[in-house]
């Protein structure tokens, strides 16, 4: 199958209301019928602001997070019309991909 992989970059101190946006975006995902998401937490990174951002032993809500996903054409434009609509400010990255299952369940 042709799609995406669409990459989301935030840190673990980061909400949408009052969850923490990552966990949001992947509950998102799951309600809308993405068939997969994955969270990876990073442990220094930096951004637009030139700000580094690190998890430390004592300190882990500036922890640099991925939010990775597979997506055929039509669920990037309905997740994004719906991240729009929920005027969620987040980078990302999308990237052409074939994808799919091998093997037997």
């Amino acid at each position: 199958m042709q799609g995406y992989q669409l990459t989301f970059f935030t840190q673990q101190d980061r909400k949408h209301g009052r969850e923490p946006l990552a966990e949001w975006l992947l509950l998102t995902a799951r309600r809308m019928g993405i068939q997969g998401a994955t969270i990876i937490s990073g442990s220094e990174s930096f951004g637009h602001d030139r700000r580094i951002h690190s998890a430390h032993f004592f300190e882990l809500a500036d922890q640099p997070q991925e939010i990775v996903m597979a997506v055929t054409e039509e669920e990037v434009a309905r997740l994004f019309d719906f991240l729009q609509q929920e005027g969620v400010h987040i980078f990302y990255t999308k990237t052409p991909i074939e994808f799919g299952v091998i093997g037997e369940a």
